[in-house]
């Protein structure tokens, strides 16, 4: 007795596979690009903390390293850092990734702005 097997089951799987596969190659980029944002607003968070035994050149020196490191772009190195009354202090940046999407490129702006006592 010989039994019949259809091919939609392995076609489905096949084209399951597919959009799994350009999720994974388009999302990795933008989860790397937030994971940078992310690391680089916990520098900023850490510095605000830190703030009353460190000078805004020594702030902006560290902050600028660390944005090198994570190979942001170049906008991200203009920070703005003002202390305010009552031991208050406010870093701040804007910077923007473009990413490669099927058929276009998207601009994101990431915007960071950390308030913090010292």
């Amino acid at each position: 007795m010989v039994i019949a097997r259809r091919g939609a089951g392995s076609l489905g799987c096949l084209f399951m596979l597919m959009v799994v596969a350009a999720v994974a190659y388009f999302g990795i980029p933008v989860g790397e690009a937030v994971f940078r944002y992310y690391r680089f607003e916990d520098a900023m968070r850490q510095s605000a903390r830190f703030a009353a035994i460190n000078s805004d050149a020594v702030i902006r020196n560290r902050l600028v390293a660390v944005a090198d490191s994570l190979g942001l772009p170049a906008e991200a190195r203009d920070l703005d850092i003002r202390r305010m009354p009552g031991d208050r202090i406010a870093i701040g940046s804007q910077y923007v990734e473009a990413f490669e999407l099927p058929g276009t490129v998207r601009f994101h702006t990431f915007t960071i702005r950390v308030e913090g006592r010292y």
